[in-house]
């Protein structure tokens, strides 16, 4: 009986060791991330009516770089996540944006994220939180092993376009996979296990469209090497829960 007395107490010892080490690192994480800055930052509202036009984004090599961004846009590349999966108010699909942020080449693209995470607290008082939903999504998988995806800046003959076929191009992965998203109706996973800038290019012919060319699964699976497979299960959210329009000073 004194045996078992003695286990107890002794877990007990353990689990409130182990609640008081992980309050301990809470403001560690906390001055980590402060630490986390743009050497200089310009934040500035782009006077585009509705966000129309061509837009940019890129974060790499220690700068971000947005030109006509919407703040949908620019908050879930942030978060690594697709536009569809960033929960918010509406207004956030047609106010853009330019951003110029620098520090270090050094930097690596995760602390980049984490820095642009801040910097939006910071000009837009954006606060939001991570949720997890159970929804239908569709997983990008290599197909055979080996994708089809040239190198960015690579030249090559681009598929043929056919009466009635949709011909886009994008540059990453994450875009891909939102672009898929809108045209399948549900959430697009990658888990390619890929990384890079490619010059994504597919023409594919739309849902309930009648004419000669492939429909968007044959599409990326033939042009692209990779396959939509259907699946049902969890998806990581970022809900608004505020952010405002107009960012503070620069």
């Amino acid at each position: 009986m004194h045996a078992t007395i003695a286990r107890r107490i002794g877990r007990l010892c353990l689990l409130f060791l182990a609640i008081g080490a992980a309050h301990s690192n809470l403001p560690a994480q906390t001055a980590a991330r402060r630490e986390l800055q743009f050497d200089a930052a310009s934040v500035r509202p782009n006077r585009t009516a509705g966000c129309r036009g061509r837009w940019d984004f890129r974060a790499s090599h220690g700068s971000v770089t947005a030109v006509n961004a919407p703040l949908l846009r620019i908050i879930s590349r942030a978060y690594n996540m697709t536009d569809d999966r960033v929960l918010g108010p509406g207004w956030m699909e047609a106010e853009c944006y330019d951003i110029a942020a620098k520090a270090s080449d050094s930097v690596t693209d995760h602390d980049l994220q984490l820095m642009l995470q801040a910097l939006l607290e910071e000009r837009f008082h954006l606060v939001a939180h991570r949720e997890s939903e159970e929804r239908s999504i569709s997983v990008l998988l290599l197909d055979k092993g080996v994708s089809k995806l040239r190198p960015y800046g690579a030249k090559a003959p681009d598929p043929e376009v056919s009466n009635g076929t949709v011909l886009f191009m994008v540059r990453h992965l994450p875009d891909l996979c939102e672009r898929l998203g809108k045209v399948t109706g549900r959430p697009v996973v990658d888990k390619t296990g890929l990384d890079g800038d490619y010059r994504i290019v597919l023409a594919y012919l739309p849902l309930g469209s009648t004419g000669d060319g492939p429909d968007i699964v044959s599409a990326v699976r033939d042009q692209l090497g990779l396959r939509l497979e259907s699946q049902r299960g969890a998806v990581e959210v970022l809900k608004i829960e505020s952010v405002n329009k107009v960012p503070s000073g620069n």
